[in-house]
């Protein structure tokens, strides 16, 4: 009878945590409700100034080299990508191509790539499953540890923070691409293997909701993926043990050498001069000086 709303209640909905629009839609009910919540407030309708926290202004999708509209007639059917790839492919796809806040090029070939990382998944969930290691390497365990936790720790801060979910999905991509490289050359335990498998299965799961489910069910867990906790990473296990050193000569890159992470500058330089990759560019010239940056480069400088 006496007010459009419960003041109380506006106040603990609001402001809206994540405001998510296309740029078109800049001058209408963005541009107004930020008015009217202006209003409000100097009636004392509402404790906050602005309607939103945060504001995405996601990109356009775009195909020919036009936005895609009903009323140019560009569109893409979603039922024929539903029906011959399944939903989830359109998901990835589009996740994947673009950052949010770009526009999107739609390419069929896209879609033909990220159906056949959903296909590849599926091949490794059935090797996992039949999987016996070969021989045990205590430092491919590791190694395989390692990029398992700096891919949580990524993944996370991108989805959460960032929502920069193309590199995301790359991330667990490149996460994927290992765990398929130790399953075929069966040289690491298959409890790392399995645990390295179903998290990154949880970190795919808010982009591939249906095949994430199955994968997990074929891993012989019988509660839905989508209940469970999502990964926690060690901040430890993330540290990396060794670094790829670049050594150069005069600039020019020479050669390429593992090193321990916490490596002196003095064995870095011992290092690079010994290689014998770098030998034929130093012998009969003079060192004038070695630039080193831990852990990553050392710069040989001749005349």
């Amino acid at each position: 009878e006496t007010q459009a709303w419960d003041v109380e209640k506006a106040n603990y909905w609001m402001p809206v945590d994540h405001y998510i629009s296309g740029i078109e839609h800049a001058v209408m009910h963005l541009l107004y409700s930020r008015f009217f919540i202006k209003v409000f407030y100097d009636m004392g309708l509402v404790k906050t100034v602005e309607p939103f926290t945060h504001l995405l202004t996601q990109g356009m999708v775009i195909k020919d080299g036009a936005k895609m509209s009903k009323s140019r007639g560009n569109v893409v059917d979603p039922e024929y990508i539903i029906k011959k790839y399944g939903a989830d492919t359109a998901r990835l796809f589009i996740l994947f191509a673009s950052p949010p806040e770009k526009d999107l090029d739609w390419s069929d070939a896209g879609v033909e790539g990220a159906y056949r990382f959903l296909r590849k998944l599926g091949r490794l969930a059935e090797a996992i499953r039949l999987y016996e290691s070969k021989e045990i390497e205590e430092k491919i365990n590791t190694r395989l540890v390692t990029k398992l936790h700096q891919t949580i720790k990524r993944v996370t801060r991108e989805v959460e923070e960032d929502h920069t979910f193309n590199t995301a999905i790359s991330a667990i991509m490149e996460l994927v691409n290992l765990i398929d490289e130790e399953t075929k050359l069966k040289r690491v335990e298959k409890s790392i293997l399995k645990e390295a498998f179903e998290k990154t299965i949880l970190m795919l799961s808010p982009f591939v909701p249906h095949n994430a489910e199955e994968l997990w069910r074929r891993l012989g867990n019988e509660s839905s993926v989508h209940i469970q906790c999502w990964p926690e990473y060690i901040e430890e296990l993330a540290k990396e043990e060794e670094a790829t050193m670049v050594v150069q000569v005069n600039g020019k890159v020479r050669d390429r050498v593992n090193v321990p992470v916490d490596i002196d500058e003095e064995k870095m330089r011992e290092i690079a001069i010994s290689s014998e990759k770098v030998k034929p560019y130093v012998e009969g010239k003079q060192i004038v000086k070695v630039i080193a940056i831990k852990p990553k480069l050392v710069n040989i400088v001749v005349s």
